[in-house]
């Protein structure tokens, strides 16, 4: 049987104080005398007292907890974001919980709602789809949200992402230089504004190409390294006069997944096709063949949200305006083995 967790009642006895006075040790020392102040922490050191920090938040009706919610802690990525979001909520004293949505906008309506029930101070999101209704309805209730991974286009609220327009352009701009003219886009769901947003700067890359280059897409369910090896797959079936010589992945694990389809079906990377991937997560250069990708600063991503966050909760406290806020980082393109300029003949 489990030993009895020590009571403030417990430190009392022991001190031979009130139970009010060590309520007071505990929130408001500076006004104990120094004698009762010692006996009372004595006790707590000779029980090995610890406060139960989430009933004392409840009572006082303001928790020091936050949540992230995102769409895949599979994706490292994602747990990339949480660490920088998380660094910044424990400078500031707060912790921060993690739920994943599991690509399913009903697991994140319930994940949101358990943590609104867990009366958190704020919310990062990292939403799948349409982020407005899930948003509206956090702000209804008082709760401070802010977007992250996504431009808020669609809702009153504070975001921080990465021009992925920029990032696509880039990509497919290095493929490109590179003498590739039969290219293919990567990537999906089509929902995801990070997807749209990626394909946008793809295509304008093409549009300012200085010779005709051909842009294919090919659509995925998800962004996960068997939809990449799905992907290969498909690609592999067209006839080789018809097969793209270059692949921009819409995502790191969806450009593994293709890296591993095409190596085991004999291709030669980047000599038979050439891979880019996007977000840069630790995995891409560690690849069998290092993995070129567009990098997004995920840590600084996550610890700007935070900051965020942070600031709206202080205006709320305080009962002054809010003027949402959209941080938007710049993409860098990372070039590795996997895209180094291959032989192209004449298309």
């Amino acid at each position: 049987m489990a030993a009895k967790r020590p009571s403030v009642k417990d430190v009392a006895a022991l001190a031979g104080v009130a139970v009010g006075t060590v309520s007071n040790v505990l929130n408001r020392p500076d006004i104990v005398a120094e004698p009762t102040r010692r006996a009372v922490e004595e006790a707590i050191a000779a029980l090995g007292f610890t406060r139960n920090e989430s009933a004392r938040q409840l009572r006082a009706g303001a928790s020091r907890s936050l949540a992230m919610v995102v769409m895949d802690v599979a994706n490292p990525f994602f747990t990339d974001l949480y660490t920088g979001a998380e660094a910044f909520a424990l400078e500031r004293g707060f912790s921060i919980q993690l739920g994943n949505s599991g690509n399913d906008p009903e697991r994140e309506r319930q994940q949101l709602a358990a943590f609104e029930q867990q009366r958190v101070r704020g919310m990062l999101l990292a939403p799948i789809g349409v982020a407005g209704g899930s948003v509206e309805r956090l702000r209804e209730r008082g709760m401070p949200t802010v977007l992250v991974d996504r431009v808020a286009s669609d809702v009153e609220a504070c975001s921080v992402a990465v021009d992925d327009v920029e990032g696509g352009r880039l990509a497919v701009a290095h493929l490109i230089d590179g003498g590739h003219q039969r290219i293919a886009f990567v990537g999906g769901p089509a929902e995801l504004q990070q997807i749209r947003d990626r394909l946008a700067g793809s295509r304008r890359a093409v549009a300012d190409a200085p010779r005709p280059v051909e842009l294919s897409v090919v659509d995925t369910a998800t962004l996960g390294a068997r939809d990449g090896r799905e992907a290969a797959e498909r690609l592999l079936a067209l006839p080789a006069g018809e097969r793209p010589t270059a692949v921009f992945a819409a995502n790191d694990l969806l450009a593994l997944g293709l890296l591993q389809g095409f190596v085991t079906a004999g291709l030669r990377v980047p000599d038979d096709v050439a891979i880019v991937g996007y977000d840069d997560i630790d995995f891409a250069a560690t690849a069998a063949v290092p993995l070129s990708a567009v990098r997004q600063p995920r840590r600084e991503i996550g610890y700007s949200a935070g900051e965020l966050l942070f600031r709206e909760i202080e205006d709320l406290d305080a009962g002054a305006t809010h003027v949402h806020q959209h941080v938007r980082f710049v993409p860098e393109l990372i070039v590795r083995r996997s895209s180094a300029p291959a032989a192209v003949s004449a298309q």
